[in-house]
């Protein structure tokens, strides 16, 4: 029918973007301080240049699950709240990543670290987060709080995981996908299962949300949307002593491998020699197909709700997320 076709090539960005109007306005008034310098740092990453990623999705589900409750194709102030909120959390764990990986840039720019050094880069992540724990706590639904601290928790232990490693290989590969859950998908999981919470009375529908976040896993996407220019995140990536779903596909082609990995690629040649590896053997594409497994998995809890252009937004969001660039 001529509606279902038309709700097919929805653009989920231009979809949520009414929503998302003055973002980054909001999550600025939220960050009220009295010191400058502070300010001006907290300010740094959300200049409004990003993608909005994750707020797009959390706003979009937000629309579907009312949608799909009783007809609404409003997002609640809640709901939009979640979005600043899950938006808030995401920038703050990439500032405390960049000073454990000490990075010197991101998204083009140069990292918080960088330019006002470690100490503060640590206690500016810290404040963007107790801003984020205010906007929470001011929803006053204790459920939500829950469930959205569950994510600053799932951070903190994905980066523990991400500096440990596992001798056997069964385990390593349990131990990275539970890192890859905890430091990215968490994040988009409990943002989703939030807003269906405050959209929608039915327990299913908060575990459609949920497990559609769930399997939105961007971390393979290190790997599969650069398969041509391999080079790139593969090289920064185990320069930090990071083994990846391409790296740990490789390695059991190339079972050489496996002491470079619990060295964490740390004796000179081995970010070269791994890198050797990973191209002669089939990691990216056995990730591309792991990447995809989760991804029909996303549009088929997705597929439970009530049909709506945000739905299928939401589905054709699965499909950017295989191809798209970091």
């Amino acid at each position: 029918s001529k509606t279902v076709s038309d709700e097919k090539y929805q653009d989920p960005f231009q979809l949520g973007r009414k929503d998302l109007k003055n973002l980054y306005e909001d999550i600025k008034k939220e960050l009220l301080v009295s010191t400058a310098e502070l300010k001006e740092m907290c300010d740094y990453y959300f200049d409004g240049k990003g993608k909005a990623f994750r707020p797009m999705i959390v706003v979009l589900m937000a629309r579907a699950c009312n949608i799909h409750h009783n007809n609404s194709r409003e997002v609640q102030a809640s709901q939009r709240s979640v979005a600043i909120i899950a938006e808030m959390i995401h920038t703050a764990s990439l500032v405390h990543d960049d000073v454990i990986d000490d990075a010197n840039s991101r998204r083009g720019k140069m990292t918080v670290n960088q330019i006002w050094g470690e100490r503060k880069a640590v206690l500016a992540g810290d404040f963007i987060l107790s801003a984020a724990s205010v906007a929470l706590a001011r929803i006053g639904n204790t459920t939500i709080i829950s469930v959205l601290t569950q994510v600053i928790e799932d951070l903190v232990c994905g980066e523990f995981l991400q500096l440990g490693s596992k001798e056997n290989e069964n385990e390593r590969f349990a131990h990275y996908l539970e890192k890859t859950f905890k430091k990215t998908a968490s994040l988009i999981a409990n943002s989703c299962k939030a807003v269906s919470i405050l959209g929608c009375p039915d327990p299913k529908v908060h575990e459609i949300a949920y497990q559609y976040g769930k399997n939105l896993i961007d971390d393979v996407l290190d790997f599969t949307s650069c398969a041509d220019h391999l080079g790139k995140p593969t090289a920064a990536d185990l320069k930090l002593g990071l083994a990846t779903g391409p790296v740990l596909f490789a390695c059991r082609q190339f079972p050489e491998m496996n002491a470079m990995i619990m060295r964490r690629f740390s004796k000179p040649g081995d970010v070269e020699r791994a890198r050797k590896y990973v191209l002669q053997s089939d990691g990216v594409q056995q990730t591309t197909y792991l990447a995809q497994r989760y991804c029909h998995e996303a549009t088929r809890e997705i597929s439970k709700l009530r049909p709506s252009p945000e739905r299928e937004a939401l589905i054709q969001l699965t499909e950017m997320v295989l191809v798209r660039d970091k």
